[in-house]
């Protein structure tokens, strides 16, 4: 996997943890661009557009094993839907009302088995290798906002 975004073939992998401490970046509502700061919004589209703000997406360290190795990976906001089954504002709203909700987060994922495909970043300096993708193995897999719904007793998430 050198330069570009190649991919390698799909894996079998078991979540191990989840660092839970910061699980979202803000970003531009409009480009996307990542915000140096959340009170901040983009330089461009703010000028342009009345309607700039920002909202967060997810980017989520994980340890997985495969049945090789262990490896750290970072998990940004398409292949943590999956696992989310929510956007990050709406899993930072609900996780504002329900302060453990982090901490269970990786209490429900741990030891749940994916199918997993890597990539590396096109400039190939990243610090971490990326999940392109995660398909659960379980047939009674559920996202983790259906979860913990169904552990705080909320059907909204507020």
């Amino acid at each position: 996997m050198e330069g570009g975004a190649r991919r390698e073939g799909a894996i079998p992998c078991t979540i191990l943890s989840i660092d839970h401490r910061d699980m979202y970046y803000r970003v531009c509502s409009i480009c996307e661009k990542t915000l140096p700061s959340p009170n901040l919004l983009c330089n461009f589209c703010s000028k342009n557009n009345n309607n700039a703000s920002s909202k967060r997406l997810f980017r989520i360290l994980m340890s997985i094993a495969t049945d090789t190795k262990v490896v750290t990976v970072i998990c940004f906001d398409r292949v943590a839907r999956v696992l989310f089954g929510c956007s990050a504002d709406e899993f930072f709203n609900f996780a504002k009302l329900h302060p453990f909700s982090g901490v269970t987060v990786n209490e429900i994922l741990e030891g749940e088995m994916f199918t997993v495909t890597f990539s590396k970043s096109v400039s190939g300096n990243a610090q971490h290798t990326r999940l392109a993708s995660a398909v659960p193995l379980s047939s009674v897999f559920r996202p983790v906002i259906q979860v913990l719904r169904e552990c705080y007793g909320s059907q909204h998430g507020s």
